[in-house]
């Protein structure tokens, strides 16, 4: 763990022995009563912890002196095709550590229709995963989630919302250039929100490319190969902020 991260409802309690941030502390960071610590309060701010008392039961009393404000989420905004539910735990961590604003996952033409039945929405699964991907980046913010029956659905109710975005589609069949060019498209017009579209590992109907292109989205290439889905959202994702100047 980079930070210990609390939630609101937990601050003026004990952490338990058995909670893993309790483990962390004690076992990992070896850390003793009156020791700091690198917190944090999600969605409220950075913070210094410190370990006030350590109880006969094996739980820890703890005080927070928030000293940061959350920093802002990045300015990218990712859909994604449904992948494999072994796959989606990884991906949501791995997007939220890279300071993604939302992530909207999208029932496809090619993907497989089950994957769409995974209980990591309802049962609390993936937002573990996207505070794990906070913690491992140090922020105390997660991006929003959200899933969408189809790409249709997606596109007609403009899912990443109102205002001026550079929209662009993965696609390896007959792009319209690279990944590597997408920040040329800001060319004159000076630089804003991105929003990326991967799909599923079989790729894009070619209506749903028909779809991308009436709703004014560029279809970029990633190369030749065939890759997972969520190796081809991080390495999106990464392109997408090195053009936003986020590697600064």
């Amino acid at each position: 763990m980079n930070l210990i991260l609390f939630e609101t409802h937990e601050l003026g309690k004990a952490l338990p022995k058995r909670d893993g941030r309790t483990t962390h502390l004690l076992k990992v960071l070896h850390k003793k009563e009156g020791d700091g610590f690198d917190a944090g309060i999600l969605e409220v701010g950075l913070a210094k912890g410190r370990i006030e008392k350590a109880n006969a039961d094996g739980s820890l009393d703890f005080s927070l002196d928030i000293h940061s404000p959350p920093p802002p989420r990045l300015p990218i905004h990712i859909a994604v095709g449904f992948p494999r539910p072994i796959q989606i735990r990884r991906l949501l961590r791995d997007l939220s550590s890279l300071g993604v604003e939302a992530i909207d996952l999208v029932g496809t033409d090619l993907g497989e229709k089950s994957y769409r039945d995974t209980k990591l929405l309802d049962d609390g699964g993936a937002r573990m995963a996207l505070v794990e991907g906070a913690v491992q980046s140090r922020d105390v913010t997660i991006p929003r989630l959200r899933a969408f029956a189809s790409l249709g659905k997606w596109l007609g109710g403009r899912g990443w919302g109102k205002g001026k975005a550079l929209l662009v589609a993965a696609d390896n069949v007959r792009p319209a250039g690279s990944m590597s060019q997408m920040g040329l498209a800001w060319e004159g017009g000076g630089k804003g929100r991105v929003v990326l579209a991967v799909g599923p590992e079989r790729g894009w109907s070619d209506p749903e490319r028909g779809l991308f292109e009436s709703a004014g989205f560029l279809r970029l290439s990633m190369g030749g190969r065939a890759l997972r889905t969520e190796t081809a959202c991080v390495a999106a994702t990464v392109l997408a902020l090195e053009k936003i100047g986020a590697l600064m």
